[in-house]
């Protein structure tokens, strides 16, 4: 089928939305690839954006981002957004609205602004629980737990997490090695055959990571990638 030929249903779940996604990206003329990226690392502001927000993030006229949206299955943008509206409704406002009226307005005591963050978490990983895929979770630990040795790579704003999953990984006597890039050292002399990588990175992706991700493709090591979109370069 043609990257453009219209499919026979629209996604019905999120998870198939974002199956669409990665699908249909790479064969998207230029203006409709814009679209797909954008909606791909904001995809939850669709339930509560409207289309000429969504095309102004992604720089295209408002007519880009209904083409995108047919292109999907769905008549229009608005029953692409009502699924998004009814997955997500429980979870109102998002993140970023929340931080953003925690900026604006403050907590009022420190025991409100504590009562803040713990809410915030408590409906992230609510959304999380629901969004997460059970198959690829299953593949990642059986990866892993198979691994002579998992290197973790994880810098930036991925550093925390990666840190922290080698701490774990310690303290379960899994063998792991965490890539810090302390020195700017470079550490892919000790991947070797029967080892797994797991890369972590957000936008703006690092490069180092990536790299690491990349040479142990090429020599034939699983990756497992935590990463923040369907179109991210992992």
């Amino acid at each position: 089928m043609d990257d453009l030929d219209l499919p026979t249903a629209a996604p019905a779940t999120i998870e198939e939305f974002r199956d669409r996604l990665t699908e249909i990206t790479d064969g998207l003329p230029r203006r409709l690839r814009q679209c797909a990226d954008h909606i791909a690392a904001n995809i939850d502001r669709i339930a509560v954006s409207t289309v000429a927000e969504l095309a102004a993030g992604a720089d295209v006229p408002p007519s880009a981002v209904m083409r995108f949206c047919q292109i999907l299955g769905y008549s229009g943008f608005s029953e692409m957004q009502k699924l998004f509206r009814e997955a997500y409704a429980p979870g109102f406002p998002d993140y970023s609205t929340r931080l953003k009226n925690l900026k604006d307005g403050g907590a009022g005591s420190p025991s409100a602004l504590l009562a803040e963050f713990i809410e915030a978490g408590r409906l992230s990983l609510e959304a999380l629980a629901k969004s997460a895929d059970e198959t690829a979770l299953a593949q990642a630990v059986s990866v892993l737990a198979g691994a002579d040795m998992v290197h973790v790579i994880g810098l930036r704003r991925a550093f925390p997490v990666a840190t922290y999953l080698a701490y774990v990984f310690e303290k379960m006597s899994v063998p792991a090695m965490l890539h810090d890039g302390v020195g700017k050292l470079d550490r892919r002399h000790a991947l070797r055959a029967g080892d797994a990588v797991l890369a972590i990175t957000f936008a703006p992706y690092s490069e180092e990571t990536i790299a690491l991700a990349q040479d142990a493709r090429d020599r034939g090591l699983p990756v497992v990638a935590l990463t923040d979109r369907p179109t991210s370069p992992l």
